[in-house]
C-alpha cells in the first residue's frame, strides 16, 4: 500500500480578509501562500501552524461574486485543534470577539476538556485542551 499523508482542508469563505484575520490574528496561524486565479475568479489562501511539507493545513478558497452564505450542510463536523490552557484560550477569544458556542469543560461522556468556537462563516472548531 502507498504512503499517504493529510494535506489540507479547503472551506469556501464570504470574506477571505476577515477569514485570514481570523485564522492568523485569532487563532495564531500564519499565511502560508495566497494566489489569485482571475480567469477562475477565485483566490487560494493556505493558512497552518507550520510549513506545508511537514503539516496539515487548511485552504481557504474565496470565490469572487459570492454573494450568498454558503449552506454548510449537515455532513462536515469541525476543525478540531489542541491548546494548552483552554480557558485562557476562550477567555482571550471571546473578549476578541470570536463566538464561543460551547464554554472549556469536560466532554460528555469522557474527561477530555473541549470547547467549540466558529469562524466568520459559521465553521465550527473545536478546541481540545493537551
Amino acid at each position: 500500500m502507498s504512503e499517504f499523508r493529510l494535506l489540507h482542508t479547503m472551506i469556501r469563505v464570504m470574506d477571505l480578509d476577515r477569514s485570514l484575520d481570523f485564522y492568523c490574528n485569532k487563532l495564531g496561524m500564519k499565511l502560508l501562500r495566497k494566489k489569485d486565479y482571475p480567469e477562475g475568479k477565485f483566490t487560494l489562501a493556505f493558512v497552518g501552524y507550520g510549513d506545508e511539507k511537514n503539516n496539515t493545513v487548511i485552504e481557504l478558497t474565496h470565490n469572487w461574486g459570492q454573494e450568498e452564505r454558503y449552506d454548510l450542510g449537515n455532513g462536515f463536523g469541525h476543525i478540531a485543534l489542541g491548546v494548552k490552557d483552554i480557558y485562557k484560550v476562550c477567555e482571550e477569544l471571546d473578549a476578541a470577539g470570536v463566538e464561543v458556542t460551547r464554554k472549556p469543560g469536560p466532554m460528555k461522556h469522557g474527561t477530555t476538556v473541549i470547547a467549540f468556537i466558529k469562524d466568520p462563516d459559521g465553521y465550527m472548531i473545536e478546541l481540545i485542551e493537551q
